[in-house]
């Protein structure tokens, strides 16, 4: 069985991932088809999480940048500080190609202008939302 290398556009997206989270640690790790799974860490959590920061993962696919980067994952110990549930976005699962734990973040893009719609620009959109629920 033969494995495609990263695509090019795939390689730029995580590029720019990498420089807009120049703090934090960037892993990436080809899916084998072109597309890459990448995890950022440490991202900050807000105060309405009993966690200072996470992670967050996601995959790249090869179809980008005309499919979505979706869905995302963060720590999947991740509780509110006001003691409520998550709520509607969030899920438990595995992630990933070693099947990891983590919680889904349910964000997709119904509207994807790829000329936009960046992978970072993605991520950037999805830590705002888990950080003002």
């Amino acid at each position: 069985m033969t494995t495609t290398p990263i695509s090019p556009a795939v390689a730029g997206a995580v590029q720019e991932i990498q420089e807009t989270f120049a703090g934090s640690t960037v892993t990436v790790t080809g899916d084998g088809a072109g597309g890459a799974w990448v995890v950022i860490d440490p991202i900050p959590l807000s105060s309405n999480y009993t966690q200072d920061s996470s992670w967050i993962a996601f995959l790249i696919t090869f179809a980008y940048p005309e499919a979505d980067v979706y869905p995302h994952f963060v720590r999947p110990d991740l509780k509110r500080t006001d003691g409520a549930a998550l709520g509607e976005g969030f899920s438990p699962t595995t992630w990933g190609p070693a099947g990891d734990p983590g919680m889904q973040l349910s964000r997709k893009s119904n509207r994807l202008n790829p000329a936009v719609d960046t992978a970072t620009t993605k991520v950037l959109k999805v830590l705002k939302w888990l950080n003002e629920r």
